[in-house]
């Protein structure tokens, strides 16, 4: 059953995203048009472009457009951060085991929209998140898959899963968003990132 409620969630991880310093200019530069490179594959630019171009027209609709649009200054590194983030964290879940329903997924979201008072209240919460609707059905997921890790193995263990997935990976960064930090999940010096970085999906008990 899910308990967390979704609004102190966000509001965490709102907290450490705007805390965190700018990424570092520094790395190996991956192919060109590509934002990082990993396992062979790539986020393409336009890719990342397409994202944050999702949650710009979705703030511009926003009543509290100005406010939104003035905290996420670094939506680019933000939102090529959570895709990284994601993708190690999928990885993860195969690696152990781990495997959702769709039934899974949309329960924990119905559950996260009555716990903040609707489906347009928690598209609100998501977006001060950098997350457009269309990608709230990922994020959902990558939190359960997240938390799903967290039982099983602890969160010491969890954290050195992800950091040696992440190294798994060879994850390169393009230098116009900085350097990836294989033991962070990002170039942000935070204690647990892994665990306090995902956007704000609601955790299960």
């Amino acid at each position: 059953m899910i308990r967390r409620h979704t609004a102190l969630s966000v509001s965490a991880a709102s907290a450490l995203l705007l805390s965190a310093p700018l990424l570092t200019a520094c790395g190996e530069a991956p192919r060109p048009g590509a934002a990082a490179v990993m396992d062979g594959g790539r986020i393409t630019v336009s890719e990342l472009q397409g994202q944050v171009k999702a949650v710009r027209e979705a703030q511009r609709n926003d009543p509290r457009a100005a406010q939104m649009v003035a905290g996420s200054g670094r939506l680019s590194q933000d939102t090529l951060i959570r895709m990284i983030q994601f993708r190690v964290i999928e990885r993860a879940g195969k690696d152990n085991g781990i495997s959702l329903t769709r039934r899974e997924i949309q329960r924990a979201r119905s559950t996260a929209e009555t716990q903040s008072g609707g489906a347009t209240a928690l598209r609100a919460l998501y977006l001060q998140q950098g997350i457009a609707p269309a990608g709230i059905d990922e994020a959902v997921r990558m939190d359960l898959t997240r938390n799903a890790l967290l039982r099983k193995l602890g969160t010491s263990k969890v954290n050195e899963v992800f950091a040696r997935t992440s190294k798994a990976l060879d994850i390169k960064v393009n230098p116009r968003y900085g350097k990836w930090d294989n033991t962070q999940g990002t170039a942000v010096l935070a204690r647990e990132a892994w665990l306090r970085t995902s956007g704000g999906a609601p955790e299960q008990a």
